[in-house]
Parts: C-alpha cells; sequence; structure tokens
C-alpha cells in the first residue's frame, strides 16, 4: 500500500489521504475543506486530482476540515459508498447542508439534490468491527494476511461524538489513520485507545508543540471569567465550534454554575444568561442528548443525578435570525451580564461576528478561545490583542480591541503532545512509519524531534 495527500500534509487543514491498495484501487480518507492560510494561494476547492480509481470515501469524523470538499468530490463524479461510524451518519447530514447553505450555494433545489445523494451513500458501521471494503460487510475476526481486498474498521478516537481513527488492512499490512485524536481532559467522550499495530501511522500533530492545562485548572479559570464577567455586568463571548466544543462547554457550566451558586461573591448568578446563539449547534446538542450510549463512564454518572446535563436554568437558545439582532441589541442596552457561545469557532463566519463588532471595543467584555486558530482567521487576530489592545479587520472595517482575551487550551479537543506521545507508546509493536499530518511546521517539528528521541521512524 501507499498513500498520496491531497491536504492536511503540509498544513493544519484539507485534511484528504488516498490511500492505494491492490490493482490501483483506492480510498479516500476524509476529504476535508481548506481553512485560513490553508486557503490562500488556492483558486477553489475544487477535486486536483483523478478519482477514477477510488472505490469509496472513509471518514474519520464530521468536521468541516474533513468533510467540507464532498460536495465537489460529487461534482467530480464520485457516487460510490461513504463509511462512517453511526453517530457521524446521523451528524453528517446535518453538518454538510449547514456548509452548502453558507458556503456553496443557496439553491433550494440543488441542496436537496445534494443531499439526497448523500443519505444514499452512507453506509453506518459500528466501532471495533473489521469491514470488507468489497462486500461492505462487517464482521469481528482479524483480517486473511493473505488477501488483497481492503478491509478496515473505525476505533474511538474521542474528539467528537462519531469521531474515529481508521485501522486498514490489505494482505499483512497495517496502516492507520489517527483522524483528530481527542485529549484525554475531554469531557463526555471516551477516550482513545492504541492500536495492536501499525505499520504506517498517518499522526495528527496540531498541538504537538504543546501541553494542554489540567481539567481542574481550565475549569478554574472558566469560573474565574464567569464570576467577573457577573461582578462587572460585561459580556463574555465564546467562539466555539458548533460540534463538540458548545456540548463540553454546557456540561461543564453546567457544573461550574452549580459551584458558583454556593459562592458569596458571586450571587448575581440568577442575573446572568447563558445564551447559545447558533441553530446549528441546538441541532446537534439534540443528537448528542440522543446518543448517550457513546457517552463515557463519568457522564453516564452524572446521568443518574441530572437527566439534562447539557441544559440548565440560565440557558437562553436562540435559533431565528431576528431573535438573534433582537438580543445583540438588548445586551447592548441592557447592561445586564451574559455569556455568549456562538459559532464559528474560529471567527470566521457565523453569528460570533456580530457580538464582536457590538462588543469588542467595550472593556468589559472578555473573548474566551476554547479551540484553535488557525493562522489567517479573524480568530487568530484577536487572539493576539492580549491586554484588550489591539485593532482588527471585520468585514472591510477596522475595530479597536479594548475586550480582554483569554486563551483555554484545556477546553482544545485535540489531544496534546502528551497525548499523541502516549498513543504512539502504547502501541504494542512500534511502527515502522509515522507520518505526521494537520499540524503547522513548529508543532510538526517539535513532535517529530520528541518521537525521534524515543527511536520512533518520523517522516
Amino acid at each position: 500500500m501507499k498513500i498520496t495527500h491531497h491536504g492536511g500534509h503540509t498544513g493544519v487543514t484539507g485534511s484528504c489521504h488516498e490511500l492505494h491498495y491492490a490493482d490501483s484501487r483506492s480510498v479516500l480518507i476524509d476529504c476535508g475543506m481548506f481553512q485560513g492560510q490553508d486557503a490562500r494561494g488556492r483558486s477553489g476547492m475544487e477535486i486536483d486530482f483523478p478519482i477514477s480509481d477510488v472505490q469509496a470515501l472513509i471518514l474519520t469524523h464530521v468536521h468541516i476540515d474533513h468533510i467540507g470538499r464532498i460536495p465537489y468530490l460529487f461534482d467530480a463524479g464520485f457516487n460510490k459508498p461513504i463509511y462512517c461510524t453511526k453517530p457521524t451518519a446521523k451528524l453528517l447530514p446535518i453538518m454538510m447542508e449547514d456548509a452548502m447553505r453558507l458556503g456553496i450555494t443557496r439553491n433550494r433545489r440543488v441542496i436537496k439534490e445534494f443531499m439526497d445523494e448523500l443519505k444514499r451513500l452512507i453506509r453506518p458501521i459500528p466501532y471495533g468491527k473489521w469491514t470488507n471494503l468489497q462486500t461492505g460487510k462487517s464482521h469481528g475476526e482479524a483480517p486473511d494476511a493473505s488477501s488483497k481486498q481492503l478491509e478496515f474498521r473505525f476505533q474511538q478516537a474521542g474528539h467528537i461524538l462519531g469521531s474515529s481513527y481508521v485501522e486498514t488492512q490489505c494482505g499483512d499490512e497495517r496502516y492507520v489513520f489517527s483522524g483528530d485524536l481527542g485529549s484525554r481532559c475531554t469531557p463526555i467522550l471516551n477516550d482513545p485507545i492504541s492500536p495492536e499495530r501499525a505499520d504506517v501511522l498517518v499522526l495528527e500533530s496540531t498541538y504537538g508543540d504543546r501541553i494542554h492545562e489540567g481539567r481542574e485548572t481550565r475549569l478554574h479559570r472558566l469560573e474565574s471569567i464567569l464570576c467577573e464577567t457577573m461582578q462587572n455586568k460585561g459580556v463574555t463571548i465564546i467562539p466555539a465550534f458548533s460540534l463538540g466544543r458548545t456540548q463540553e462547554l454546557l456540561y461543564e457550566m453546567n457544573l461550574i454554575m452549580e459551584e458558583i451558586g454556593h459562592k458569596t461573591q458571586c450571587t448575581l448568578l440568577k442575573q446572568i444568561d447563558v445564551i447559545i446563539d447558533s441553530p446549528l449547534a441546538l441541532k446537534l446538542t439534540d443528537i448528542y442528548e440522543q446518543m448517550r450510549e457513546f457517552w463515557d463512564e463519568e457522564a453516564h454518572e452524572v446521568l443518574t443525578i441530572d437527566k439534562l446535563p447539557l441544559v440548565f436554568k440560565n440557558l437562553v437558545e436562540i435559533d431565528r435570525g431576528a431573535e438573534h439582532h433582537q438580543t445583540i441589541n438588548y445586551l447592548l442596552k441592557s447592561g445586564k451580564p451574559a455569556i455568549v457561545i456562538a459559532g464559528s469557532g474560529m471567527c470566521t463566519g457565523g453569528r460570533v461576528v456580530d457580538y464582536l463588532k457590538a462588543f469588542l471595543g467595550r472593556e468589559n467584555t472578555d473573548v474566551v478561545f476554547v479551540g484553535f486558530q488557525g493562522t489567517g482567521t479573524l480568530g487568530r487576530e484577536i487572539q493576539k490583542c492580549e491586554g484588550g489592545k489591539g485593532k482588527v479587520w471585520i468585514d472591510h472595517q477596522e475595530f479597536e480591541v479594548k475586550a480582554k482575551t483569554y486563551t483555554l487550551h484545556g477546553y482544545s479537543a485535540h489531544a496534546d503532545q502528551s497525548d499523541l506521545l502516549r498513543f504512539v507508546q502504547e502501541i504494542p509493536n512500534k511502527p515502522k512509519e509515522i507520518r505526521l499530518v494537520h499540524g503547522e511546521a513548529n508543532a510538526k517539528a517539535a513532535l517529530a524531534e520528541k518521537l525521534k528521541s524515543l527511536d520512533y521512524n518520523v517522516t
């Protein structure tokens, strides 16, 4: 087998890897959109490689940088099966319809045709079951080392609901694609368990140069920021990805709210609103609630006490566009403290941009980043304005940043350097080759250095 990278190899976004196996046949592992700096210098998102040999698309999860080029793949003539986990099969149509409407076309007929074709091609596969690509049938037996047919299986990645890493085998060769691995600090979902072997490991490196703060630290920091919001009657804006980060924040805010309620210095609790302003996030939160069977042990313990751990009394859900603008106007006039969670996570679009325009110039505003901010994104530019000083451009207009900015790395859904090293070191049979993808140059270099010091072959 061999791999051709069509995205995500020299940058962070646009993940798309073609695995070539017997008789020139191949499969695609993800087909993601380029974002931020990765998108610069590209004429478009069109598929610029031949797909005549591609037998299937195998998806690790539904973040846009792993699925965003599927419409262009269809335009190029792709009509083969799309394999994914059962939760991903539930989430994929919602994510793709939103991506089509916001980024490609608002033509309802075109969107419907695409959605009909997408749903026709989706093939949900359970975790931990080997699937024969030729027959599409799943089984629990190890692949036949003498066979020239490709087999694959999904394993828990702990990144977002439905996320997986993918083990592939043809003959006696086994290649593993990590997708995006989750942090051990991520609530709700199970942690990833390393594969038993990998001749070649294609490993993400987003945070290959960093160690996340622990869960207790990040909870304490978030609690302090929320208390300050209540005391100074300000607005805390949290740009969050609709899938994964929003649900984690709701889960942990529920815990924090209960704790704050017992502290006298935070008696303003009942006077603060927690606003979720994202129709997509609301839909996805419902899916999270429906698929509790995929939650981890801690989350199931919480369920014995709190039947709705993603919902609490202070929560205000904003769906319609008119409500969105009314809410901003209300917060501007009322002086009432509020916490706003809105997409997009890198501030590249979506409703969070309107909140930033309205409140960045206020000293009692806090902007809290809880996820990776790609180079060239508005989120990265605001992140640079530490201490409430600086200026950014939004929609061709300059805005002064008086708001305080915070970055809580502990809320990243990506594994940090220690998580990545642990994932590799717990593979019983050392990989013959580790290929680093999905990371900026400094992150890859730092992780490569660590791995090489442990006597791994890194390319």
